[in-house]
């Protein structure tokens, strides 16, 4: 009930400037161009999740009668400020040059470097020193520390690139061109924002619930209450539904009301920014072949590969949480760590950092034909494949840190499928242009993917806080060995008459589900267009004015079923948790229900009803100036 929780007094300005020059210069067979850039970044950000409270109570009984809640939680702002802000600005200035060598006539080469240098400004940023004196660890038991008046050290990134370009039989029959070469990208800013916004100094989140550890608490808070219960019991006799007079009731409990940078708070979770943290930069390689045929009209098939090695992506680590080598784990097939209770060193630490890991890459095969006068052509096949450790499924570090199903705890994610992926698309288009003005076009598209699922189980099963754990998927000899184990035969059963006819779980038994992994069927529409353009005389000038009749999806036109995309089924949920952990037996082993949906005669993915999946047309007019 109430206000939702993420969008109060959420909001973000931004300001970007740009200064570029170029100066070409040519030298005989060379094409030399020189340039400087300079950019300037600027985000004021505005995020107070929980700002106007929320309670969560152990059971409507409670919540009706008003006892105490089993969560309350309020974010707000110190010194009286209603709708905090942080602010955080850079300068990226680039010097770069390149030169377009004419080799021969029938090859030329392109080589270059660009040198960009990234600069913070730590003037919006203030250390707090609570959250610096905390003692974060190493795997090889270094201590970190996180001090959130730092952004990253200033960094030099050097990105060269060679292209060429190869008429191989000097009638542009043939061509082949490629290149190879790095190349860096920029990272929206509100992942930065989370440093500041959640560095202790700007506003406070207090909760208080059973996951809190009491000794974190602030001294004040302590000094009244001797437990969390007794904080709880402070919110009997309904909900406070004025923020202000939330607030109020915080402070009158002991919670701060203003901060020094000197004494500083330790918030529920800090977020940082890895001193070390460089801007994305991958290293792309492309080869790509176009062939004229020699027929009596225009005639060409291309193809295209494409490959990605991350060299600087971005992922999010917690550097409270202990490496998994030393944990217990599960006995037989799915053999998972266990996170004992004391899997935190301390405060969650959500830390912005770097991976290598990830790759990927994709083939385009493409046709194009003009067999008559006004008629064109095309068709095109693409399959891509992309590997990473985080799609970064969210704006919030722990948000981002959380939503990816994983085995050993988020901070240790393994290479996957990218959340964000269409691994096939085929698309075919057929444009007739007449001379009386009139243009016809089709435009058939067919795709799996796109919405990219997770095999997941209900329940925290490894215990480190965070219910996106990996599925397990048994075979029948590890069943029957009871290597795997299910609390009845019916369970056992009905999961393994689902997953015989499923498309992703049939191929992969005795393997853990891997994240993004499972891709919606195949979906064909296809699209009309029409215009026609009238010739309008306006003094010396010839003008157009262009009418447009489309219609989009004409197959759903035809027939509802058709031209839908199919979503996971509604009766496994919003999520595809199709096993639920019930807990470890007596000699070590996980055991596993199966939701009373899941069964051998449900079908994996329904028809997604929604207005994106109908027919619609439009209609429209133009005037295009000469």
């Amino acid at each position: 009930l109430g206000y939702e929780l993420f969008t109060w007094k959420n909001g973000v300005h931004n300001t970007v400037i740009n200064v570029k020059d170029d100066l070409t210069y040519f030298a005989g067979t060379h094409k030399i161009t020189g340039g400087l850039s300079f950019e300037y970044q600027m985000a004021d950000n505005a995020y107070m999740r929980n700002g106007t409270g929320y309670y969560r109570y152990n059971s409507l009984s409670d919540f009706l009668n008003e006892a105490a809640p089993q969560v309350v939680c309020l974010t707000y702002g110190y010194d009286g400020e209603t709708a905090p802000a942080v602010r955080v600005r850079f300068y990226k200035t680039g010097l770069y040059g390149q030169d377009e060598w004419q080799v021969n006539d029938n090859f030329k080469l392109t080589y270059g470097l660009r040198i960009d240098g990234l600069f913070f400004d730590n003037q919006d940023l203030m250390t707090n020193n609570a959250i610096l004196e905390l003692d974060y660890y190493a795997e090889n038991s270094d201590v970190r520390h996180v001090d959130t008046g730092k952004w990253p050290t200033s960094n030099i990134i050097l990105s060269p690139r060679v292209g060429f370009n190869w008429d191989v039989l000097g009638d542009r029959s043939l061509k082949v061109r490629g290149g190879t070469g790095l190349f860096s990208g920029r990272l929206p800013l509100v992942f930065f924002t989370n440093m500041p916004s959640n560095g202790g100094l700007v506003q406070y989140q207090a909760q208080i619930g059973p996951t809190i550890k009491y000794n974190n608490l602030p001294e004040s808070v302590k000094a009244k209450y001797p437990t969390i219960g007794d904080m709880l019991n402070q919110f009997q006799g309904g909900l406070i539904t004025s923020t202000s007079a939330f607030r109020d009731k915080l402070i009158g409990m002991g919670y701060p009301e203003t901060v020094s940078p000197e004494d500083g708070t330790v918030p529920s979770a800090v977020n940082g920014v890895d001193p070390s943290f460089k801007m994305p930069q991958v290293w792309k390689t492309s080869l790509a072949v176009d062939y004229a045929l020699p027929t009596s009209f225009p005639f060409t098939l291309s193809a295209e590969g494409i490959f990605n090695k991350t060299i600087n992506g971005v992922c999010i680590s917690d550097w409270s949480i202990k490496p998994v080598g030393g944990f217990a784990r599960f006995n037989g097939a799915d053999n998972r760590p266990i996170f004992p209770t004391d899997f935190r060193t301390g405060t969650k630490a959500f830390m912005l950092e770097n991976t290598n890991k990830g790759y990927g890459w994709s083939g385009v095969f493409q046709m194009a034909m003009t067999p008559i006068d006004g008629l064109d052509l095309s068709a095109s096949y693409t399959h891509t494949v992309s590997k990473e450790i985080t799609g970064m499924p969210g704006s919030a570090a722990e948000s981002a840190f959380t939503y990816v199903a994983t085995t050993e705890g988020p901070n240790n994610i393994k290479l996957h499928n990218s959340q964000y992926v269409t691994p096939d698309r085929f698309a075919v288009s057929a444009t007739y242009s007449d001379k009386s003005n009139n243009s016809f076009n089709l435009f058939y598209e067919a795709w799996r993917g796109g919405y990219n699922y997770s095999y997941m189980v209900q329940n925290d099963m490894n215990g480190d806080g965070y219910p996106y754990d990996a599925l397990y998927i048994p075979t029948e000899e590890q069943i029957a060995q009871g290597d795997f184990r299910f609390v009845s035969a019916d369970d056992a059963n009905r999961f393994m008459a689902f997953a015989k006819n499923d498309n992703y779980l049939s191929k992969h038994f005795g393997e853990y589900a891997e994240a993004y992994s499972v891709y919606n069927p195949w979906v064909q529409r296809v699209d009309f267009s029409y215009k026609h353009d009238f010739k309008v005389t306006c003094g010396n000038n010839t003008n157009t004015l262009q009418l447009s009749f489309d219609v989009k999806n004409v197959l759903n036109l035809i027939n509802s079923s058709w031209g839908v995309t199919k979503a996971l089924n509604t009766a496994i949920g919003t999520e595809a948790r199709i096993m639920k952990y019930e807990g470890v037996d007596a000699e070590g082993y996980a055991t596993f229900s199966t939701p009373a949906a899941i069964n051998g005669s449900l079908p994996t993915f329904t028809p997604l009803h929604d207005l994106g999946q109908c027919w619609y047309a439009s209609v429209g007019i133009k005037y295009i100036f000469n």
